[in-house]
Protein backbone atom coordinates (compact mmCIF):
# COMPACT_ATOMS: atom_id res chain seq x y z
CA UNK A 1 0.00 0.00 0.00
CA UNK A 2 1.43 3.36 -1.15
CA UNK A 3 2.01 6.31 1.73
CA UNK A 4 -0.56 9.09 0.76
CA UNK A 5 0.64 11.31 4.03
CA UNK A 6 0.94 14.79 2.50
CA UNK A 7 4.74 16.16 3.69
CA UNK A 8 3.49 19.76 2.68
CA UNK A 9 0.59 20.29 4.54
CA UNK A 10 1.88 18.13 7.48
CA UNK A 11 1.56 20.85 10.72
CA UNK A 12 5.46 21.51 12.06
CA UNK A 13 5.21 22.06 16.09
CA UNK A 14 9.20 22.41 16.23
CA UNK A 15 11.98 22.32 13.78
CA UNK A 16 15.22 20.64 13.90
CA UNK A 17 18.70 22.14 12.54
CA UNK A 18 18.76 18.90 10.12
CA UNK A 19 15.15 19.97 9.09
CA UNK A 20 16.00 23.36 7.93
CA UNK A 21 19.55 22.31 6.75
CA UNK A 22 17.19 19.71 4.25
CA UNK A 23 14.84 22.38 3.07
CA UNK A 24 17.50 24.64 2.37
CA UNK A 25 19.64 22.27 0.70
CA UNK A 26 16.75 21.45 -1.41
CA UNK A 27 16.14 25.50 -2.76
CA UNK A 28 19.47 24.82 -4.08
CA UNK A 29 22.02 26.47 -0.97
CA UNK A 30 24.77 24.73 -0.01
CA UNK A 31 24.40 24.66 3.63
CA UNK A 32 26.83 23.40 6.84
CA UNK A 33 26.42 23.28 10.64
CA UNK A 34 28.86 25.10 12.41
CA UNK A 35 28.79 25.52 16.81
CA UNK A 36 29.10 29.28 17.83
CA UNK A 37 29.47 29.58 21.25
CA UNK A 38 28.02 25.90 22.52
CA UNK A 39 24.95 26.58 20.23
CA UNK A 40 25.02 24.90 16.43
CA UNK A 41 23.32 27.50 13.76
CA UNK A 42 23.33 26.99 10.01
CA UNK A 43 25.98 28.69 7.58
CA UNK A 44 24.95 29.15 4.25
CA UNK A 45 24.55 31.60 1.58
CA UNK A 46 22.13 33.07 -1.62
CA UNK A 47 22.85 35.69 -4.19
CA UNK A 48 26.90 35.04 -2.47
CA UNK A 49 25.97 36.95 0.41
CA UNK A 50 26.86 34.73 3.53
CA UNK A 51 23.83 34.17 6.18
CA UNK A 52 23.05 32.38 9.22
CA UNK A 53 20.21 30.20 11.08
CA UNK A 54 20.25 30.44 14.40
CA UNK A 55 17.55 28.42 16.55
CA UNK A 56 15.37 30.69 19.11
CA UNK A 57 13.35 29.04 22.09
CA UNK A 58 13.92 25.61 22.75
CA UNK A 59 10.84 23.08 21.99
CA UNK A 60 10.18 20.58 24.45
CA UNK A 61 11.93 17.59 22.31
CA UNK A 62 15.48 17.63 22.56
CA UNK A 63 17.13 18.90 19.69
CA UNK A 64 14.16 20.79 18.16
CA UNK A 65 13.08 24.90 18.56
CA UNK A 66 10.25 26.70 18.36
CA UNK A 67 11.88 29.86 16.27
CA UNK A 68 14.74 30.69 14.81
CA UNK A 69 16.70 34.09 12.94
CA UNK A 70 17.69 34.40 9.59
CA UNK A 71 20.63 36.69 9.99
CA UNK A 72 23.15 38.71 7.39
CA UNK A 73 25.82 40.76 9.05
CA UNK A 74 27.67 42.71 6.27
CA UNK A 75 31.04 44.67 7.31
CA UNK A 76 31.10 48.29 6.50
CA UNK A 77 33.89 49.63 5.06
CA UNK A 78 34.34 54.10 5.62
CA UNK A 79 31.33 55.80 6.92
CA UNK A 80 28.20 54.22 7.59
CA UNK A 81 25.54 57.32 6.08
CA UNK A 82 23.22 58.33 9.11
CA UNK A 83 20.05 56.52 8.99
CA UNK A 84 20.68 54.15 6.42
CA UNK A 85 18.91 51.47 9.25
CA UNK A 86 16.10 53.61 10.10
CA UNK A 87 15.12 54.58 6.08
CA UNK A 88 14.97 50.39 5.99
CA UNK A 89 12.56 49.71 8.74
CA UNK A 90 10.24 52.84 7.47
CA UNK A 91 10.48 51.19 4.23
CA UNK A 92 10.53 47.14 4.68
CA UNK A 93 8.78 44.62 6.85
CA UNK A 94 9.77 41.19 7.91
CA UNK A 95 13.39 41.71 8.06
CA UNK A 96 15.12 44.25 10.59
CA UNK A 97 18.05 46.08 10.02
CA UNK A 98 20.84 47.51 12.96
CA UNK A 99 24.04 48.78 12.79
CA UNK A 100 26.03 46.59 15.13
CA UNK A 101 29.74 48.38 15.55
CA UNK A 102 31.22 47.72 12.10
CA UNK A 103 28.30 45.67 10.95
CA UNK A 104 24.90 46.02 9.18
CA UNK A 105 22.97 43.39 10.68
CA UNK A 106 19.63 42.24 8.74
CA UNK A 107 17.53 39.73 10.49
CA UNK A 108 14.24 37.97 9.85
CA UNK A 109 12.69 35.47 12.54
CA UNK A 110 10.47 32.93 11.59
CA UNK A 111 8.00 31.18 13.99
CA UNK A 112 7.23 28.02 14.38
CA UNK A 113 5.56 27.57 17.50
CA UNK A 114 1.46 27.13 17.15
CA UNK A 115 1.99 24.89 13.92
CA UNK A 116 2.84 25.42 10.40
CA UNK A 117 3.73 23.48 7.17
CA UNK A 118 7.41 22.56 5.15
CA UNK A 119 5.21 25.23 2.72
CA UNK A 120 5.51 27.52 4.95
CA UNK A 121 8.73 27.17 6.07
CA UNK A 122 9.95 27.31 2.72
CA UNK A 123 8.22 30.37 1.96
CA UNK A 124 10.14 32.07 4.21
CA UNK A 125 12.99 31.02 3.10
CA UNK A 126 12.33 32.85 -0.11
CA UNK A 127 11.15 35.62 1.35
CA UNK A 128 14.67 36.20 2.88
CA UNK A 129 16.29 35.41 -0.56
CA UNK A 130 14.20 37.91 -1.77
CA UNK A 131 15.22 40.29 1.02
CA UNK A 132 18.48 40.01 0.86
CA UNK A 133 18.65 40.76 -3.11
CA UNK A 134 16.30 44.24 -2.39
CA UNK A 135 19.06 44.44 1.24
CA UNK A 136 21.30 44.60 -1.63
CA UNK A 137 19.95 46.82 -4.19
CA UNK A 138 18.56 49.39 -0.97
CA UNK A 139 22.23 49.62 -0.32
CA UNK A 140 23.81 50.61 -3.12
CA UNK A 141 20.91 52.84 -3.46
CA UNK A 142 21.20 54.65 -0.22
CA UNK A 143 25.01 55.17 -0.78
CA UNK A 144 24.71 57.07 -3.93
CA UNK A 145 21.84 58.95 -2.93
CA UNK A 146 23.27 59.93 1.19
CA UNK A 147 26.54 59.55 1.36
CA UNK A 148 28.92 62.59 1.06
CA UNK A 149 31.53 62.05 -1.12
CA UNK A 150 34.87 61.73 0.88
CA UNK A 151 32.80 59.49 3.31
CA UNK A 152 31.48 56.42 1.36
CA UNK A 153 29.75 53.55 3.15
CA UNK A 154 30.51 49.82 1.40
CA UNK A 155 28.85 47.10 2.90
CA UNK A 156 31.00 44.15 1.56
CA UNK A 157 30.51 40.53 1.79
CA UNK A 158 33.54 39.25 0.96
CA UNK A 159 35.80 41.49 3.49
CA UNK A 160 35.78 38.57 5.55
CA UNK A 161 38.17 39.67 8.64
CA UNK A 162 37.53 39.39 11.93
CA UNK A 163 38.10 42.42 14.44
CA UNK A 164 38.59 41.37 17.92
CA UNK A 165 38.01 44.30 19.28
CA UNK A 166 34.24 44.89 17.85
CA UNK A 167 31.57 43.78 20.20
CA UNK A 168 29.73 41.97 16.94
CA UNK A 169 32.37 40.31 15.48
CA UNK A 170 32.46 37.62 17.75
CA UNK A 171 28.95 36.40 17.15
CA UNK A 172 28.79 37.50 13.29
CA UNK A 173 32.58 36.02 12.16
CA UNK A 174 30.50 32.71 11.14
CA UNK A 175 28.57 34.19 9.43
CA UNK A 176 30.96 36.74 7.35
CA UNK A 177 32.95 33.50 6.17
CA UNK A 178 30.19 31.72 5.50
CA UNK A 179 29.94 33.12 1.76
CA UNK A 180 29.53 29.46 0.19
Amino acid sequence: MMDTTDTTTEIIHAVSTEQLQELLQEMGCRVSISEQNGQRQLLSATQGIGFAVRPGNPAPEAERFLDYTLSCALRVQGTLPEGVDSSWNRSKRFARLTAQGDFLVLEMDVVVAGGVTRTSLRANAELWDRLLQEFLLFLRQYAQTHASPEATAVASADDASTDAASPVADEQSATESSAV
